[in-house]
């Protein structure tokens, strides 16, 4: 079989705060912004890597969860428990310098873990946990 990753989906609640952080602070293209029934969705993406996206949605979007599952996600989302990514670099440091200089949540500077990589955790603006591994 030959399968890649193509897309990977995190929630938003405010498309201009997600816009900025994905495209001013991580450097992200922006591929799609996608506007239907007042809502926006945005691809975003590494430069240099077409075949590989972020899609935020709004996640009211889905008309298959009940007021109480979206209320559910709207605190969980405020949390950072609802959703996130792991990102991947080759120079930690400058990477969470450049994140950390956007004014963006802080969860964990650079670590040395236990289990054997070094990275950092932060959250963008919807709450979703986004950690960066230093690639070595």
């Amino acid at each position: 079989m030959d399968i890649t990753i193509h897309a990977s989906f995190l929630p938003h609640n405010d498309p201009d705060a997600s816009l900025a952080f994905y495209r001013d602070t991580l450097g992200f293209e922006v591929r799609k912004d996608v506007g239907y029934g007042g809502m926006r969705w945005l691809t975003v993406g590494p430069a240099g890597q077409p075949d590989t996206s972020i899609v935020l949605h709004p996640p009211a979007a889905d008309p298959g969860i009940t007021e109480d599952e979206r209320r559910t996600i709207a605190e969980m989302m405020a949390k950072g428990t609802y959703a996130g990514i792991l990102l991947a670099t080759t120079d930690l440091d400058s990477t969470f310098e450049r994140v950390q200089a956007g004014d963006t949540e802080v969860v964990q500077e650079p670590t040395e873990q236990p289990y054997g990589i070094r990275d950092c955790a932060f959250r963008d603006p919807a709450g979703n946990m986004i950690r960066i591994q230093e690639l070595r």
